[in-house]
């Protein structure tokens, strides 16, 4: 009996020892190993953030500042686009206007342009469409463009100078607008969910 009651005792004990030290010893593995290891991986994951955070920064930068010189650029190139135009639309108002008003005459053609223009912008902001500002700017683009050509001389280099002003500005005007909408990308409008209509009820049909 003694016999029989000591060898259950040695087996329990023999089976709690192995899987103590196989839950410490074998499997977790020398001490200190484990946690090299995550401090390495932790590290690793800090540089990598760090280098992507900086990345974007710097991207971000790099966007807002191409956008303020595309302003510029395009800022100048209109207020000389305008000076260089408004030459022609007086010689073109002369004969059937008063000479008082004469030196007001590109207004009525830049006016409604800048107008429009700034409606364009506006919309870009906000990210939505403009499309009867855009006829607009489109319109009074080609009526200078029209009253620069009829008052240049008849000649191809004239006709081409002459509706250079007008063409650059409408381009460097579209090329911001661009701009505005890269810098500010559409939002994705949420999708609508239908209401779902409650399956109808299984029909049991008893027979006779």
């Amino acid at each position: 009996m003694a016999g029989d009651q000591a060898e259950p005792f040695d087996r329990v004990g023999f089976g709690e020892v192995d899987d103590a030290m196989s839950t410490t010893g074998l499997v977790a593995g020398p001490p200190g190993i484990g946690s090299t290891e995550a401090a390495a991986s932790g590290g690793h994951h800090r540089r990598t953030t760090r280098a992507k955070a900086s990345a974007v920064a710097l991207l971000r930068t790099g966007s807002l500042c191409t956008s303020v010189l595309v302003a510029l650029i395009a800022a100048v190139v209109s207020i000389f686009s305008g000076l260089a135009i408004c030459d022609a639309l007086r010689h073109s108002a002369v004969p059937h206007t008063g000479h008082d008003v004469v030196s007001w005459w590109p207004l009525l053609i830049y006016g409604p342009w800048m107008v429009a223009s700034l409606s364009i912008l506006r919309a870009a902001m906000h990210q939505r469409r403009a499309v009867h500002s855009w006829s607009i700017v489109l319109l009074f683009s080609t009526l200078a463009t029209l009253l620069c050509v009829a008052q240049a001389p008849r000649t191809l280099p004239a006709q081409a100078a002459a509706t250079l002003p007008a063409i650059a500005a409408l381009a460097c005007f579209q090329q911001l607008v661009r701009q505005i909408t890269l810098t500010r990308p559409p939002r994705q409008r949420a999708p609508r969910h239908r209401n779902s209509r409650p399956a109808p009820a299984p029909r049991l049909h008893y027979g006779a």
